[in-house]
């Protein structure tokens, strides 16, 4: 299994990485037909789901540059000051979003009614509207497989923004050669997801380098299993985010510090948890911001109690010009 996520009964929908080939390749077909580039990207506004993915990954197969843009620019935001910018900067010649309804009001104030609108479910009114569906209807062929093969190192896999905290977000150019030096580079420093295949359960937004270049692309490149949470660290959020890992043994965890401290509350309280969560555990990493001493001290005291040695908490520098990641400790 490459990926998987909850389907509307609870259960896992698992996609394996042959399958997914087979979507990707079919994908890249149908995307050549528009005439995407770096000059006409394609933007992707809805969040993680398995869609997202598989359309990401066949733009990259078609040598399409793709961006993944923050869904709160579409579905929190007022003024669409953000996503309008975004927009103005990219020019993207197509647009992927999953569920039609939340997105209507953004696509309508921000995106050309001429640029075609991709949906996984819902009907966007007024708006030419592809199916996700239409994508996969005929196979990959000898086009889809030229495209891949015309792609090299410096080809543009994607177009990333950064958070925009301060200032409007600024694009940042991703290549083919930044992603895979930066997976090589990760293998190097961490040989331990080389040596049995890494499962990650990750709710990191994908828009962001840490979730999509770094978590995602650990599993990736590494033949793991990639766990899609709907959660997040959060009073609310995180009571998917335990009902995941009640299931499933990852074998790292890598998250933000909040994401720690929610977790490490739960571990102290919770011995189901405590024993499905360390069974197989490898591997700790925090980044975007420090960690409290106190939060560290306690997820080392709760694996020393059940494991009988703590669990090596890495941390790591880096930001989206580098793919991400530059140092660690």
């Amino acid at each position: 299994t490459f990926i998987a996520a909850r389907d509307s009964r609870g259960g896992w929908r698992k996609v394996s990485y042959a399958d997914m080939l087979t979507d990707v390749r079919a994908i890249a077909q149908s995307l050549l037909a528009y005439g995407l580039s770096a000059e006409r990207p394609l933007a992707l506004l809805s969040g993680n789901d398995i869609e997202h993915l598989q359309i990401a990954l066949g733009a990259m197969y078609a040598g399409i540059p793709y961006c993944p843009v923050s869904p709160a620019y579409s579905v929190m935001s007022q003024d669409f000051a953000k996503l309008r910018h975004v927009c103005e900067v990219l020019q993207p010649g197509l647009v992927f979003v999953s569920d039609a309804a939340p997105f209507q009001r953004a696509i309508d104030a921000v995106i050309p009614a001429n640029t075609p609108v991709i949906t996984v479910r819902g009907q966007l009114n007024g708006r030419r509207q592809l199916s996700f569906a239409s994508l996969l209807e005929q196979p990959g062929g000898s086009e889809a497989d030229a495209a891949f093969m015309a792609s090299g190192p410096d080809s543009i896999a994607k177009f990333l923004f950064t958070s925009g905290s301060t200032k409007l977000p600024k694009a940042v150019v991703t290549t083919q050669r930044m992603l895979c030096a930066n997976q090589q580079m990760l293998l190097q420093t961490f040989p331990v997801f080389g040596e049995e295949p890494p499962v990650l359960v990750d709710w990191l937004p994908w828009n962001h380098t840490f979730g999509g270049s770094h978590n995602l692309g650990i599993v990736l490149y590494n033949g793991g299993t990639f766990y899609l949470d709907n959660g997040k660290p959060t009073v609310q959020g995180f009571a998917e985010t335990l009902r995941n890992l009640k299931e499933i043994s990852p074998t790292a965890y890598l998250t933000v510090p909040k994401g720690w401290e929610e977790l490490v509350n739960a571990l102290e309280q919770d011995a189901e948890l405590r024993e499905r969560f360390f069974s197989r555990m490898k591997l700790f990493f925090f980044a975007a911001a420090g960690l409290s001493q106190s939060i560290w001290d306690r997820l080392d005291r709760v694996a020393e109690q059940h494991c009988g040695e703590r669990i090596r908490m890495m941390a790591g520098l880096g930001m989206t010009e580098a793919a991400p990641s530059c140092t660690f400790t």
